[in-house]
């Protein structure tokens, strides 16, 4: 079935580019392609911004890339070489004419293109790094994570899945769940559940004196959740390169250091590591 897009034409049928690329998917090598033509249609309309140039992140077969050329110019970044040479080929008109660039590489590790926004099926595995490459970046992002991960990135402080990750995107952006995704809209499979993100840019309304110090600091004392934020704080110095641990602990609000790390809101974290990097000595 074809599904008509805004550029007035059809979307290719992703189960006929799968067939024209010979793949069928493989687990092992976290691919699970995107099948659901509905989910494939409702993917740009998340995105709260009218971007010129879009980047997609884990372009498989392009059954989402030929959704997004109907909004602009894209950069499709695939780590496997076959499939990058397939989107070449499949797309040798929009590649021809500007439209879309392909990046066969690790988006990783790939030096990424200035762009408006993302919106990209994610592979499993690196979810996380592969976020927070593009969270600073500060673009609006719509992104498929395991639902597990999207509920921890846009849980708040209290919530069962509130933690470090939490916290962390917050810094970054305004985080929201857009969809649940059900395995039967992949093609294999996967074991769990999916969740549609979208994220908004936006600057925290505190400030901290390091970025990199304040997420590894928040990577220290959740660590240690259930403890007390006073212990957390001491027993993880070796995470977040704190020299003086004690001061940190002895210069803190008391009612802070009595509390554990899912019951505080990211401006007392912003607090704590800016007390942390002002009396902690952090390497």
């Amino acid at each position: 079935m074809t599904q008509e897009t805004d550029r007035g034409g059809t979307a290719r049928d992703p189960d006929a580019l799968r067939a024209r690329a010979g793949v069928h998917g493989d687990p092992r090598k976290d691919q699970h392609f995107l099948v659901d033509d509905r989910v494939l249609d409702r993917l740009p309309t998340y995105l709260q911004a009218d971007p010129d140039h879009l980047l997609e992140v884990g372009a498989g077969t392009g059954a989402l890339t030929d959704r997004l050329l109907g909004l602009g110019r894209v950069t499709a970044v695939e780590r496997d070489p076959d499939l990058a040479a397939f989107l070449r080929e499949e797309f040798a008109d929009e590649v021809a004419t500007g439209r879309l660039t392909v990046v066969a590489g690790d988006a990783l590790a790939v030096d990424l293109p200035a762009f408006d926004a993302s919106v990209s099926n994610l592979p499993y595995g690196p979810s996380s790094e592969l976020a927070f490459r593009l969270l600073p970046l500060g673009r609006p992002l719509v992104l498929t994570f395991q639902q597990e991960f999207a509920e921890r990135m846009a849980a708040g402080p209290g919530d069962g899945e509130y933690g470090r990750l939490s916290v962390a995107a917050n810094h970054y952006a305004e985080v929201t769940v857009a969809e649940t995704v059900p395995p039967e809209a992949f093609d294999p499979q996967p074991a769990v559940e999916s969740a549609v993100v979208r994220t908004v840019p936006r600057e925290p309304d505190y400030d901290v004196p390091d970025d990199d110090f304040f997420l590894r600091f928040l990577k220290a004392v959740f660590t240690q959740r259930r403890k007390t934020m006073r212990n957390a704080v001491r027993n993880t110095a070796h995470i977040s390169g704190l020299g003086e641990a004690a001061a940190v602990v002895a210069a803190a609000d008391d009612d802070v250091m009595s509390a554990r790390a899912g019951n505080l809101p990211p401006e007392t974290f912003a607090s704590l590591a800016t007390l942390a990097w002002e009396v902690g000595e952090p390497s």
